[in-house]
């Protein structure tokens, strides 16, 4: 029988693409190997998948996607959670059957070596060890929130308060010590239906047969050290750690569009340009964007910024939902900013290719949301970061990328909300021209070298992948 593995992703774009290149890597290192990976459709708009799953199975044939049939919520289905992420969990607990099905049928002409999900995914654990296929956990964030998930259980034990209530910062074995606000917003509130989720989701962890993780140990030894050690889960068993990253697009989420910014990028000095980007789905208010553009002006700094059709609730940082009708960059931007900038910056709607912008020697510094896949495309690329978080884990990663990691400056806000234009200003003249960017310069510089050196042959990330495929044995 033909050994395969089956890959189950959430479906928002940034987790498909993470996972996707971890069915590449295992393919690279046991090519005879079968990649199944299982789509099922979103709860919610968390980006558009077609036309990327449509380049990776003209350019990776080994890789097979099944699709499942559309599951829709029940009628009766409610929550009063604010959180997308509580339709998510639902969704996938739906689909279940599905997955049963999806995995009794390729277990028909295949050995399934094992079964490798998001932690979205976790009510499929059941589906699983009912079948006795080795279920292992992906991780698409780095260590330095996996660190907070696996202790979430215990925070929960030893507190009966919810985390937006707490006085002080939080500490969590391995990293800084985390302020209340910083937390990942469905994590905040331990009566909200996303907290439970999330809560199940990490207990679940535990009784996985490892858990693989796209990070490398030189980026984040003291997190990897307090996992491996049992410290995060100080009542039970921690299911061994594997370290396989830096895992990152080789070509990032190109949706075809013609590459403007790179034939820009190419006139300009090296290292002068700021990029500033916000992932797949981050979003601002008009009012931010015009802040943000008064800051880049006034920086006198060059910049490439993309740009996404603004939000009218200045409490949605992510675009799940309906942002204001596509505008035209004049209406959205300060009256004239383009035509005097027009000499040292671009603003482009919608969309960049990140990776190849990033590995352009003109760019000197990026300004992002702190998204995990990002802040490693900025790591392989060598360049330093503004910490700007929106959504998601990425406080989590702001605090250890400016504090521990010491490879981004921050961002910080106003307690509207709001980040100013002065912030922009000062934190970009930091980022490109001033000692602090000099500093984060030279340390995210080597640990470029150290993702090469662990992704090379001998190299830790190697060693780790050669322990994962080495279990699917004693499985």
């Amino acid at each position: 029988m033909k050994e395969a593995v089956v890959l189950y992703p959430s479906p928002a774009i940034g987790h498909l693409i993470s996972i996707v290149e971890l069915g590449k890597l295992l393919l690279t290192y046991r090519p005879s190997l079968s990649i199944h990976i299982l789509i099922t459709n979103q709860a919610y708009d968390a980006g558009s998948t077609t036309a990327y799953i449509t380049s990776v199975s003209a350019t990776a044939p080994s890789i097979v996607f099944h699709f499942f049939h559309a599951t829709t919520l029940p009628p009766e289905f409610s929550t009063t959670s604010p959180h997308h992420t509580t339709l998510a969990f639902e969704l996938l607990r739906l689909n279940n059957p599905n997955v049963h099905h999806a995995l009794t049928s390729i277990s028909e002409n295949h050995m399934i070596n094992g079964f490798i999900i998001d932690f979205f995914c976790a009510p499929a654990v059941a589906v699983a060890h009912e079948l006795k296929i080795p279920c292992y956990y992906f991780f698409t964030s780095g260590a330095c929130f996996l660190n907070f998930f696996l202790y979430t259980p215990t925070l929960h034990d030893k507190f009966d308060k919810s985390i937006k209530d707490f006085d002080a910062s939080i500490d969590v074995p391995g990293t800084p010590s985390i302020p209340p606000s910083n937390v990942c917003k469905p994590l905040q509130d331990r009566y909200d239906e996303a907290y439970k989720g999330f809560l199940d989701s990490s207990l679940k962890m535990q009784t996985s047969t490892g858990i693989i993780v796209n990070t490398f140990e030189k980026l984040e030894p003291r997190t990897i050290r307090a996992i491996v050690d049992g410290e995060c889960v100080p009542n039970g068993s921690t299911p061994p750690l594997y370290c396989i990253g830096p895992l990152t697009s080789s070509s990032g989420h190109d949706d075809g569009r013609s590459p403007k910014s790179l034939t820009w990028l190419d006139s300009q000095p090296r290292g002068s340009v700021a990029f500033l980007c916000f992932g797949s789905l981050g979003v601002f208010t008009v009012e931010q964007l015009k802040e943000i553009a008064l800051g880049l002006e006034r920086s006198g700094h060059r910049f490439l910024w993309v740009v996404r059709d603004p939000t009218n609730d200045k409490n949605q940082k992510a675009a799940t939902s309906s942002t204001v009708a596509d505008l035209d960059l004049g209406s959205l931007l300060p009256e004239g900013f383009l035509e005097r900038t027009k000499e040292r910056g671009l603003v482009v709607k919608k969309w960049a290719p990140q990776v190849a912008v990033l590995s352009h020697p003109s760019v000197g510094g990026f300004v992002t949301h702190c998204g995990w896949n990002s802040v490693l495309e900025a790591v392989r690329a060598g360049v330093p970061m503004l910490a700007w978080p929106l959504y998601a884990e990425q406080g989590h990663n702001k605090v250890v990328l400016v504090q521990e990691m010491k490879i981004a400056l921050p961002v910080d806000e106003s307690e509207d909300g709001l980040v100013s234009s002065e912030e922009v200003e000062k934190r970009v003249g930091e980022l490109m021209e001033r000692e602090e960017g000099e500093t984060v310069r030279e340390r995210v510089l080597a640990m470029k070298e150290e993702a090469e050196a662990a992704l090379s042959p001998g190299g830790s990330s190697r060693l780790a992948l050669a322990k994962l495929i080495e279990s699917w044995k004693r499985e």
